[in-house]
């Protein structure tokens, strides 16, 4: 599931949610809706491409990745994990969830705005 909020006047950001519902990625902030929506129709290619996750580790030891998209934006954030191992299986829930989601249209979108 894929989740649309809107955070103020101009700005909006996406949720990928497992189905079980828990948050799979967060999104960096968007100008538009329509550019959610065309970044969230460029996940499937992006899984293709090597170097597309950045892992890392917070200042209080804690494991998380960004995607990032084809020019090396970053486009989401995915919560903290407490060991490397949890981090690199969030990775690989991640794109089985992304693979899971055969038709990313719009019509497919939660949206809270």
């Amino acid at each position: 599931m894929i989740q649309i909020t809107k955070e103020g006047a101009n700005s909006y950001r996406f949720f990928l949610k497992s189905s079980e519902g828990s948050t799979l990625l967060n999104s960096v902030t968007f100008g538009s809706k329509a550019e959610i929506v065309e970044t969230v129709k460029g996940l499937n290619p992006l899984l293709e491409r090597h170097g597309v996750f950045e892992r890392k580790t917070d200042h209080s030891g804690k494991f998380l990745f960004n995607l990032k998209d084809i020019s090396g934006k970053v486009i989401g954030e995915s919560q903290r994990y407490g060991s490397e191992a949890g981090m690199e299986n969030g990775i690989k829930n991640l794109k089985n969830r992304i693979l899971s989601l055969v038709d990313l249209e719009e019509s497919n979108f939660i949206e809270d705005l």
